[in-house]
């Protein structure tokens, strides 16, 4: 409303007097953490990154032209070497295969805790000649080294080395220049937007006279922050002569001590790390971490330090102050006992009675926790295709990603098949899933008898089982989309006028929003007012509370629950009888 008129005439004012739309929020979104074959481009280790498709994945944490997959070597006790391989590419492979969308990824290295330091030629960057033949490595120069300048922090030490076109050197008299063949060219070393180092008329032939040009090793072996050798094979200088392009120089690999894993994993919310990193993601509302099965397989972590980063899972997703929690920790079952090489998970390692014992001793109970068992057997690009034992937790996401988009989020993310599952650690009959499925162990079984393949046959939370109503992943998924959707949706209403208007105002604007739920099939009852209630009212909102600056909002919703049990009752009947 205008403050004043003075002059004669119409005035037109717009008044926002009606309710304003609640949208849904997406809770589809996954977060991942582990390790993986590199960290390169704009990822950073220990700090997550919204990937989006899993050949993005690739260019932030796979090598150049490699699939992602890798294998680290670890010594047995009894002297024999053992194979693993990380399972985070797995996961996050499986996330996209099964329908899921854009997920953070947190990398936490690209070698196991207390792992050899790998020799300076397996971690240096290959430049590579016009034609993909060796030319060229770089390496960082160590930072313990006293002639190696230490990088600016928050740099990551990502190096790049840019090679471009140059020429012979120009004579110092008036004698003819050298022909330029090609062979020469440019090498700068570059960190960010500023040129640190910079060498020019380079050639890869080590006889060249200096008058013409610089051998290049010679040359850059002045370089301050890097270290080059001639990896090239024989022949002509110009076939020998790297590509022009950029090249990021790869840092040495972090490598945690052992006793230092757990507080890696946990990483800092200030500084966005580690797993409270990946909570300050706020749309991230579903996180696994596949690769605490690798570390228990290695022996870096035990099962008491297992269940411990689990504890913490469970309770960063419990906790989400001040808004109401919405993220669910979906966890993998440890093997009983840790496999060995390529099958770091047996039939005989994983039985339903095993997996039982487990859970009774890990005793740790919530509805923001979800189980999948038991593990599942994909192909292994890492190992020619063969097929290896992975935890389920990233295939499993994907699928709740999936039934969110094509059914809703109301809908059990079960009786739906897992793709790209080849086999099952054990194969899951009903009775032992009788043992299984009321203590919130959701299974994948094998229903070839029927002719449907595998199907994820669960759809349970990890709530005390005495607590019904929060016992199922739907319902407990409804309630939080609900929940974060109106709180985001009516951050409008503070600081408004608390009269009736307003209230009247907010009561339309979460009505609408229910109501469309409800008609979209989220909520039971033949009609809204079976389905949900909105209360703000004087009773609800009395001088006492008005004077405080305080609106309470009383919602009462009734969510679809799934068909778990499904009972025909079939009797001989007589017409007429």
């Amino acid at each position: 409303m205008a403050l004043d008129y003075f002059a004669p005439g119409v005035y037109v004012e717009e008044v926002d007097r009606g309710s304003r739309p609640i949208e849904g929020i997406s809770l589809s979104i996954a977060g991942f953490i582990g390790f993986t074959e590199d960290v390169r481009g704009d990822a950073e280790l220990f700090k997550p990154i919204m990937i989006t498709n899993f050949e993005q994945y690739l260019e932030y944490f796979g090598k150049p032209n490699s699939d992602g997959f890798t294998e680290y070597k670890k010594v047995a006790e009894d002297g024999s070497e053992q194979t693993y391989y990380p399972y985070l590419p797995f996961a996050v492979q499986g996330w996209f295969v099964n329908g899921g969308g854009r997920c953070w990824v947190t990398s936490i290295g690209t070698k196991l805790p207390g792992a050899e330091p790998p020799p300076a030629e397996e971690v240096a960057t290959k430049l590579l000649t016009a034609g993909g033949k060796p030319s060229l490595s770089a390496n960082i120069k160590p930072s313990e080294s006293d002639d190696a300048p230490a990088l600016p922090p928050g740099d990551s030490g990502r190096i790049l080395v840019v090679i471009s076109e140059s020429t012979p050197k120009a004579p110092e008299d008036d004698s003819e220049p050298a022909i330029d063949d090609g062979q020469y060219f440019n090498l700068k070393v570059v960190l960010g937007e500023e040129v640190l180092e910079e060498y020019d008329n380079l050639s890869m032939n080590p006889e060249v006279e200096t008058a013409v040009a610089d051998y290049a090793v010679t040359a850059v072996a002045e370089s301050e922050y890097l270290t080059f050798a001639d990896i090239s094979v024989s022949g002509q200088a110009l076939s020998r002569r790297p590509g022009n392009g950029v090249y990021e120089i790869a840092p040495p690999p972090y490598i945690s001590p052992v006793d230092n894993a757990t507080r890696d994993i946990a990483g800092s919310r200030n500084e966005r790390k580690g797993m409270q990193g990946l909570f300050e993601v706020d749309e991230v509302a579903m996180v696994a971490f596949p690769d605490l099965m690798l570390l228990y397989q290695t022996g870096i972590l035990d099962l008491d330090q297992v269940h411990g980063v689990m504890e913490m899972m469970v309770s960063m997703c419990e906790n989400s102050f001040p808004g109401p929690p919405y993220r669910m920790a979906v966890l993998d079952p440890p093997p009983v006992k840790p496999g060995k090489g390529n099958d770091p998970v047996l039939p005989e390692n994983q039985k339903p009675q095993d997996i039982d014992a487990w859970l009774t001793a890990f005793n740790r109970r919530s509805m923001f926790g979800a189980l999948y068992y038991p593990w599942i057997k994909v192909a292994n690009p890492a190992n020619a295709g063969r097929p290896i034992f992975v935890p389920p937790c990233g295939h499993m996401m994907g699928v709740w990603c999936r039934t969110d988009q094509s059914r809703g989020i109301f809908k059990a993310p079960a009786n739906e098949t897992p793709r790209g599952v080849l086999g099952l650690a054990y194969e899951t009959n009903m009775r032992e899933q009788e043992l299984l499925n009321p203590k919130g162990i959701n299974c994948i079984r094998n229903f070839a008898s029927y002719n449907r393949g595998y199907l994820i046959w669960g759809a349970r939370t990890l709530v005390d089982p005495t607590d019904i109503q929060w016992r199922y992943i739907s319902v407990r998924r409804l309630m939080s989309y609900i929940e974060k959707s109106i709180e985001i949706g009516t951050q409008w209403v503070v600081f408004e006028p608390n009269d009736r208007d307003l209230w009247a105002r907010v009561t339309r604007t979460v009505n609408n929003f229910l109501e469309g739920l409800w008609r979209a099939g989220a909520l039971q009852g033949g009609s809204p007012g079976e389905s949900f209630y909105v209360k703000c009212d004087g009773e609800l909102n009395t001088n006492e509370t008005m004077m405080m600056g305080r609106l309470y909002v009383e919602v009462g919703v009734c969510p679809v629950r799934p068909a778990e049990f499904v009972i025909f009752r079939i009797s001989q009947w007589a017409p007429g009888g």
